[in-house]
């Protein structure tokens, strides 16, 4: 391999990566995480380290099995059981045009934080921007690099709200150990967990590589790396976000009930979190994180979304890119129509941790599968074991959400 094309290789693999985190790192994530931290206070670290812990769990299964089949998820679980893969395409592009719609919506909410601009205005600016890097025919090369520039952005400025915050990390290391309080907790873990792996999150990165060339059981060690940084990335920024809304949630070891009722109760949860840690410089700040959140996951659901569908039939697959633009145009309608992006991002959370035990599941059930993934790999045995354990805690935790969930839709 020539030096130029190793080069590549490694931006791809970067881009796929940050294009994973991104995608999980949406509106959504920080609507989630600081409406939550607000809600539990500092035992929902406990639901954080397990989301990620299980995030890391089954997308190293996805990815690994998608890359040595070089299939993408719908034509695998095509091969598991005929007819599955199109159930498996549908969950998934619904459940991504539910995220997509609130994060053009997030973008709106962006802009208006940090330009008061109307939010239906900044919903279509939102989607303009989305189309405009899909009409190029290197959408697929600037998507790498438009969503590292954007991960880079998103760290730094929750990084410096979590500073400024100044969180109680001895409650917060204390809190590690009360692992009686995880099922009172059981709505946080399944809508956490959707917004890191559930519905098009997982596949985003794998589907990339998937047509960067990269892929087959020779390069299955760099996509596993690429997934630790991926997972690094996205964990590390729910963290930093977690400590940020905890910081004002609390004074010293003391809990804060008004500005957790605060935050709780406003129509946008993570810039009240902001406003209240560092003022107008912090919703300022918010408005930039928003913005690099949304754009990113506006991509990413979208190429995504549309790579479900593109083998479903060679139409979709020849107007990839304009079914893409389709996809982004169809949400900012329905976000411009239809509004109040907070409550759907949550609801959209929630919908797509459901999905995770099918679309982890049918990976699992294809790993040994030799006519899938080869006569020569053989899928390791701790990942299946640890893939199976996700599957049961997150269809568990999605069961005993779902009264919950249907709260949401009240």
């Amino acid at each position: 391999m020539s030096a130029n094309e190793t080069t590549k290789n490694r931006s791809v693999l970067l881009g796929a990566a940050f294009l994973m985190a991104t995608s999980a790192i949406g509106p959504g994530f920080l609507t989630q995480t600081s409406k939550f931290t607000a809600q539990y206070g500092p035992a929902l670290i406990l639901i954080i380290l397990l989301a990620i812990l299980m995030d890391i769990t089954a997308q190293m299964n996805i990815w690994s099995i998608v890359s040595v089949s070089k299939m993408r998820a719908q034509d695998v679980a095509n091969k598991v059981l005929p007819g599955l893969g199109v159930v498996l395409a549908a969950l998934v592009a619904i459940g991504g045009l539910a995220f997509n719609v609130g994060n053009v919506g997030g973008v709106a909410l962006g802009f208006n934080a940090m330009f008061g601009l109307n939010e239906k205005v900044g919903a279509v600016i939102a989607g303009c921007l989305g189309i405009i890097i899909f009409i190029n025919k290197n959408a697929k090369t600037i998507m790498d690099k438009v969503a590292t520039i954007l991960a880079a952005i998103i760290l730094v400025t929750v990084l410096v709200v979590a500073v400024i915050s100044q969180p109680p990390l001895g409650v917060v290391a204390s809190s590690l150990t009360k692992v009686n309080e995880i099922p009172s907790m059981f709505v946080a873990l399944t809508t956490l967990l959707g917004g890191s792996c559930g519905g098009y999150i997982a596949f985003s990165g794998a589907h990339r590589l998937l047509d960067a060339g990269i892929s087959g059981p020779e390069n299955v060690s760099h996509v596993r790396k690429s997934v630790l940084q991926g997972c690094g990335t996205s964990g590390t920024v729910r963290i930093l976000l977690f400590l940020a809304v905890l910081g004002t949630c609390m004074i010293g070891s003391q809990w804060n009930a008004a500005n957790a009722d605060t935050i709780i109760n406003a129509s946008n949860p993570a810039a009240e979190a902001f406003r209240l840690s560092a003022g107008n410089l912090g919703y300022r700040l918010f408005g930039l994180c928003l913005f690099s959140a949304g754009v990113s996951s506006v991509v990413g659901a979208a190429f995504t979304s549309v790579s479900f569908l593109k083998t479903l039939h060679p139409f979709i697959n020849k107007y990839e890119r304009q079914f893409v633009v389709g996809f982004i145009t169809f949400s900012t309608l329905m976000m411009v129509l239809v509004g109040n992006a907070a409550q759907l991002l949550i609801v959209a959370g929630a919908l797509n941790g459901l999905i995770l035990p099918v679309s982890l599941g049918v990976m699992l059930l294809a790993c040994r599968n030799k006519k899938i993934v080869g006569e020569e790999y053989k899928h390791p045995t701790w990942m299946i074991v640890l893939g199976v354990i996700v599957v049961c805690i997150s269809l568990y935790a999605g069961v005993k959400a779902v009264p919950g969930i249907l709260k949401l839709f009240a």
